[in-house]
């Protein structure tokens, strides 16, 4: 894995507190203005939105074709792959990427969580905005909670029974794991309703409920209930794994800042708890543009084609301020993923591994 360092303040997302004047992060921020990457492309999305509408169609599409067949699970590919498109566009949606009008960028967001893919998008734009205002922090980021797999020794030693067991082989068993992960962001949506004001608990209900009879509707027509069945749990398994495989890199391994001791500013809070993926076009497509991790975190309303621009100007400032910029290929972000999550569960393995000790 190869690491390029820099420094670079972090720019805060969603409930992040805006850096002040005189902060590291200011200086980078009037160049990437002035730069006029921060201006919406929504043409640009607007094309891709409607190509991915039509990719989405020509799988239904293919599915009627092949009708009652066990061929049309290999359909299931694509539509795993074009449902987390759909997911890239939610996600830029919820950030105000795609344009400031936040009426429209609801409705875009809705339209691809809850009408497409059954997800909600007020539990996600909750999660996700958390998640940036305090990327890797135990007490404050979600995606690093404790669940079914952990993050940090402090967390490991308080498992017992299953989830012990569990963590002990979460690095072998996280790329399986994710399988189920397209299924656990349906579930975790329907328990959101509950926190959801009445108004939006309407709406976002009725388009899940909209999605859930279309979607079963629509199989059980074309096909019989045992090949439905099997579409479905395909389907939605290659979903999960492709969403996670696109999620995981950013952040897994990555600086965790110490809750007791820390007090990072915003700049050095995103960059050195963000990792970007090196790649060019494929990669950017393939991960949507979560590849540039640390200008997203720094920049979260930046449109998406803008992240490859912005990158040299937050490489040259990192290095000036001499924070870390790290960088490295997919593989080896999951490498090194896999490595933390194995060196987290490290002691409740027999025999016990020798590893540095975790101050958390």
């Amino acid at each position: 894995m190869s690491q390029a360092t820099a420094a670079v303040p972090l720019a805060p997302l969603g409930g992040a507190r805006p850096p002040t004047a005189g902060s590291d992060f200011a200086p980078l921020l009037r160049e990437v203005r002035a730069a006029g990457l921060l201006e919406r492309r929504t043409g640009w999305y607007v094309a891709r939105i409607g190509g991915n509408l039509l990719a989405l169609a020509a799988v239904v599409a293919a599915v009627a074709l092949v009708g009652d067949s066990w061929w049309v699970v290999a359909l299931a590919v694509p539509a795993a792959v074009f449902w987390a498109r759909s997911a890239f566009v939610g996600h830029d949606a919820g950030h105000a990427q795609i344009t400031a009008d936040r009426r429209v960028s609801a409705v875009i967001g809705l339209v691809h969580g809850n009408l497409f893919l059954g997800m909600s998008r007020a539990w996600w734009n909750d999660k996700h905005n958390r998640h940036h205002a305090n990327p890797n922090h135990i007490d404050k980021d979600p995606d690093v909670a404790v669940g079914a797999l952990v993050w940090t020794r402090h967390q490991a030693a308080l498992r017992q029974g299953f989830t012990r067991w569990l963590t002990r082989h979460q690095a072998r068993l996280f790329f399986p794991m994710l399988l189920l992960e397209g299924l656990n962001l349906k579930v975790s949506g329907l328990r959101d309703l509950r926190r959801q004001e009445p108004r939006e608990r309407v709406v976002e209900a009725s388009l899940l409920a909209a999605h859930y009879l279309c979607y079963v509707g629509f199989l059980l027509a074309v096909l019989s209930p045992g090949k439905a069945a099997v579409f479905a749990l395909v389907h939605h398994a290659l979903f999960g794994l492709y969403l996670g495989m696109a999620f995981a890199p950013g952040h897994k391994g990555m600086d965790m800042p110490d809750p007791r001791h820390d007090r990072w500013g915003h700049l050095k809070r995103q960059v050195v708890t963000s990792r970007n993926i090196r790649g060019g076009r494929a990669t950017d497509w393939l991960l949507g543009g979560l590849n540039y991790q640390i200008e997203h975190h720094l920049f979260p309303s930046m449109a998406r084609p803008h992240l490859p621009l912005a990158q040299p100007l937050v490489r040259a400032h990192c290095a000036r301020l001499g924070l870390p910029y790290t960088e490295t290929g997919l593989v080896a972000s999951y490498a090194w993923a896999l490595r933390h999550m194995h060196d987290v569960g490290a002691p409740l393995r027999q025999p016990v591994e020798r590893a540095a000790p975790d101050n958390r």
